[in-house]
C-alpha cells in the first residue's frame, strides 16, 4: 500500500488575488496549509510584485492545470516610458535612459506590431531554462545570458490610460507563456524611448475573473475555519472552454479505469472534451471516432 497523503482531500479551486510582494509559491503554501489540503498547485506564476488572479489547483483539479495553462489571460499593467531595467521592471537596475518621449498617437500606432502571432524574448531575469539552470539564477551570477525567442499569440494589446508624460496604461490579453515585461521592454525599444514595467495586474485566466478572488489576507484569516470552503470553486470550472459530454454509469466505470467510452457526439476526431457524470468530471481526454479516450482519469472521494 501506498503511503496515505496527510490532509484533507479537497478537490477544487480557490482563486485568489496574490497581493505585491509575495510569490506564486508562498500563496499556494498558504492555501494549501490554511485549507489543510492534500495537494495544491497553481495554473501559471506571477512575478513576485504583480498582482491579481492566481488560480491555486487542489486535489483532482491540478490534473486540469494543463487546460487552464493553454487559456487566454488578460493583464493590465503600466509602462514606465525613458528608461530600461536589467529586469524589465522597477526591481532591477537602470542601464539606460532616454529624453524621449512619444506621443499617444505614437504609442497606439506602435502597438499593433505586438498582436497576432509574435516572436517574444523573454526577460533575463525570468524562470526560463538554459542547459538546466534557470536564467535569473544565471543572471544574479553576473552571467550574460541568451534567451531565444519563442512564438507568443496576442489577442489584443491596447491603451487604456496616459497618466503622464512618463507612463502608459495598457492591457494585453495574451495565450500561454507571455511575459508582460518584455513587451513593456519591447514597445519601450520600438518607440525609441525604452520602457519597463512599473505595475501589474493580472485581471482573469481562462474562466476565472479578479472579481471572484479571494484576498490572500482573507485566507490568512480563515485559515483553518471550515467557512474558507465556501471560496472553493468545483473542479469542473476550468474546464468551460473545452466540450463537456455527459456519459452513463457503464461509460463512467470504463473511464475511471483508463478505458475508452463509447459516447454520441458531434465532436470532431481528436477533440479535446471532458466526461461527466451525474454533473461531475470522470475523465478528460480525446474524442475518437465515437469513443472518449481518457488522457487524466478524475479519482473521487467516494461516499
Amino acid at each position: 500500500m501506498g503511503r496515505k497523503r496527510k490532509g484533507d482531500k479537497i478537490d477544487g479551486w480557490l482563486i485568489v488575488d496574490k497581493p505585491a510582494g509575495v510569490t506564486s509559491t508562498a500563496v499556494v503554501n498558504k492555501v494549501k496549509w490554511a485549507l489543510n489540503a492534500q495537494k495544491a498547485g497553481h495554473a501559471g506564476t506571477l512575478d513576485p510584485e504583480a498582482t491579481g488572479v492566481l488560480a491555486v489547483a487542489l486535489g483532482e483539479a491540478t490534473k486540469t492545470v494543463p487546460y487552464l495553462m493553454e487559456a487566454l489571460k488578460a493583464y493590465t499593467f503600466t509602462v514606465t516610458l525613458g528608461a530600461a531595467t536589467n529586469t524589465d521592471d522597477t526591481e532591477g537596475e537602470v542601464t539606460a535612459t532616454s529624453d524621449l518621449r512619444p506621443t499617444d498617437d505614437e504609442i497606439k500606432a506602435a502597438l499593433g506590431q505586438f498582436v497576432g502571432d509574435i516572436q517574444q524574448i523573454p526577460p533575463k531575469f525570468s524562470a526560463v531554462k538554459i542547459d538546466g539552470q534557470r536564467a535569473y539564477k544565471l543572471s544574479r551570477d553576473g552571467e550574460d545570458v541568451e534567451i531565444e525567442a519563442r512564438p507568443l499569440w496576442v489577442e489584443e494589446l491596447v491603451m487604456l490610460d496616459r497618466p503622464d508624460v512618463d507612463h502608459v496604461e495598457l492591457e494585453l490579453v495574451c495565450g500561454k507563456g507571455g511575459y508582460v515585461r518584455s513587451i513593456a521592454r519591447d514597445l519601450g525599444q520600438a518607440l525609441g524611448c525604452l520602457g519597463h514595467v512599473k505595475t501589474l495586474r493580472r485581471v482573469w485566466s481562462g474562466p476565472f475573473e479578479v472579481e471572484q478572488a479571494i484576498a490572500f489576507q482573507t485566507v490568512d484569516q480563515l485559515a483553518k475555519d471550515p467557512a474558507l470552503l465556501d471560496y472553493v470553486l468545483p473542479l469542473e470550472a476550468a474546464l468551460e472552454e473545452i466540450p463537456e459530454i455527459p456519459v452513463q454509469a457503464e461509460g463512467a466505470a470504463r473511464l475511471r479505469n483508463g478505458n475508452p467510452a463509447s459516447v454520441i457526439s458531434d465532436l470532431d476526431y481528436g477533440d479535446e472534451c471532458w466526461a461527466s457524470f451525474d454533473g461531475q468530471a470522470v475523465a478528460i481526454g480525446m474524442f475518437k471516432a465515437g469513443h472518449i479516450h481518457p488522457a487524466r482519469v478524475i479519482v473521487r472521494e467516494e461516499t
